[in-house]
């Protein structure tokens, strides 16, 4: 699983430049001089991804972004939240085990190497974060972005095992995580978008690769560029 997280990394960072390049090769940036005064809300959408975690297994995650246009020329700003359920792997299961084993050992070194089974371990997260998107039209009415984002996830482990225990307490955690990610987003009317991208995610010591797609719906007018020509 390592491995396909570090071709998913190579692959999305080889997007990303690519990306970059066409934007500045000057593709028809329709949106380089467009400014909003403030932010506004102009639209929600719903995205249904499936991600790639090292530690535990993959998994589809369903969110919700809240478009609120242009902060600056083609800079748009996305707060999101998010949602996974997903199982820890049997080998993270394992060093688990080990490392509970050993602090018990080290507490009662005269008594022989306790042999644990924690069983199955459910692991999910509810992130609230949002995202920053440079944002320039392609040909055929396509808008391209490139982005990062901040986060917070709130981590929660259970199983049968390790309910009410401190192996429970040392899984529920609330960490800080980054995102880079590419995406494509195009207009089926003016009320209505769909949208795909490719992110890697960074949080703590668990990292993944995700791919989403979903449909948001236009509350607030499209702004210069969006529109399809």
């Amino acid at each position: 699983m390592k491995t396909s997280t570090r071709v998913f990394a190579r692959g999305l960072a080889g997007v990303l430049m690519a990306l970059a390049l066409g934007a500045s090769a000057g593709g028809a940036q329709g949106l380089a001089d467009y400014d909003y005064d403030e932010l506004t809300f102009r639209g929600i959408g719903f995205e249904l991804g499936y991600i790639f975690p090292e530690k535990v297994e993959d998994a589809l995650q369903y969110g919700m972004r809240f478009d609120l246009g242009y902060l600056g020329p083609g800079v748009r700003i996305l707060p999101r939240v998010g949602y996974f359920s997903s199982s820890m792997t049997r080998s993270e299961v394992m060093k688990l085990e080990n490392r509970v084993a050993e602090l018990v050992f080290d507490q009662n070194p005269l008594a022989p190497l306790p042999s644990l089974d924690l069983g199955v371990i459910d692991w999910s997260a509810v992130t609230v974060g949002v995202d920053g998107q440079f944002v320039w039209r392609v040909p055929f009415g396509v808008l391209t972005y490139l982005g990062g984002g901040v986060a917070a996830h709130f981590q929660n482990g259970s199983g049968e095992a390790i309910d009410g225990t401190f192996v429970e307490d040392l899984l529920d955690s609330t960490v800080a995580g980054f995102n880079v990610h590419a995406g494509l987003e195009y207009p089926l009317s003016s009320l209505v978008r769909v949208f795909g991208d490719a992110r890697y995610e960074f949080l703590g010591d668990l990292r993944f690769g995700a791919l989403r797609g979903g449909i948001q719906m236009m509350i607030g007018g499209a702004a210069p560029g969006e529109v399809r020509p």
